[in-house]
């Protein structure tokens, strides 16, 4: 069994490190418009406002947790505890060491579980509504100029330079077309000289296959991809869960 001592965002693997379900969104999309979407009669309760949550809990099992395939899984409440255990670390910590970490049997790894035991992770790992309060978020408020972007970029590659991975606040306020958050797992090789860098991400709203988000060197600016809750193009975005009250 492999045992990895720190969140080495070089090891990070969408297919094995990443939630298994998607986080759903309260708004509906036209033309990149918002509408609020309604419930339709019989629709299953949707699990919403989780992507802060989604994001923060990819980090957190990155350093804290490993898993056991070979040994028996554990019932929904043993599960639970232990997950809450995970989720109330602080999602800045050092990473601990693989002797330290908590231990989940029955699985090879976070996706596995997250799918097979969808209901018991969900209702463990945070509720979504707080992230509307957080202190970090009034960033949006003022720091809208190119000179934070240009700081929020040099961090950005640091961190994954350093083999950590970056959870991003992607903004567009004052407009509503996204207020997202997104988990940055590593840079693409450049394959032009356009001065485009690219990454990817994990974007809870996806967890089938990763997104892409780019910085213009030209522009000094972050781009978003383009899909169905969002026009694509221009986002700000503003480090979440780097240091405490990020």
């Amino acid at each position: 069994m492999l045992l990895r001592s720190s969140a080495a965002a070089s090891d990070f693997r969408f297919d094995r490190d990443t939630v298994g379900f998607a986080n759903s969104t309260v708004f509906g999309y036209r033309e990149g418009h918002p509408y609020l979407r309604k419930r339709e009669e019989g629709e299953p309760k949707r699990y919403t406002r989780r992507c802060f949550v989604l994001c923060r809990t990819t980090m957190q099992f990155q350093k804290f947790a490993r898993f056991d395939p070979h040994a028996a899984p554990l019932d929904d409440n043993a599960l639970a505890t232990r997950i809450r255990s995970v989720a109330r670390r602080a999602a800045w910590g050092r990473p601990l060491p693989p002797d330290q970490r908590i231990v989940f049997p029955g699985y090879a790894n976070l996706r596995a579980m997250s799918e097979a035991r969808r209901e018991v992770v969900r209702a463990n790992i945070g509720l979504g509504w707080p992230t509307y309060f957080r202190v970090g978020n009034a960033r949006m408020l003022f720091q809208h100029d190119s000179g934070y972007q240009k700081e929020t970029h040099a961090h950005l590659n640091s961190a994954l330079a350093r083999g950590q991975l970056f959870v991003g606040f992607l903004t567009t306020y004052p407009r509503l077309s996204i207020n997202h958050a997104v988990l940055v797992y590593k840079r693409k090789p450049a394959s032009e000289n356009d001065g485009i860098e690219r990454y990817l991400v994990y974007d809870p709203n996806h967890p089938e296959s990763p997104r892409e988000l780019t910085w213009s060197s030209r522009d000094h600016a972050f781009a978003y991809q383009k899909d169905w809750d969002f026009i694509g193009g221009f986002v700000r975005v503003y480090q979440i869960y780097g240091k405490w009250l990020q």
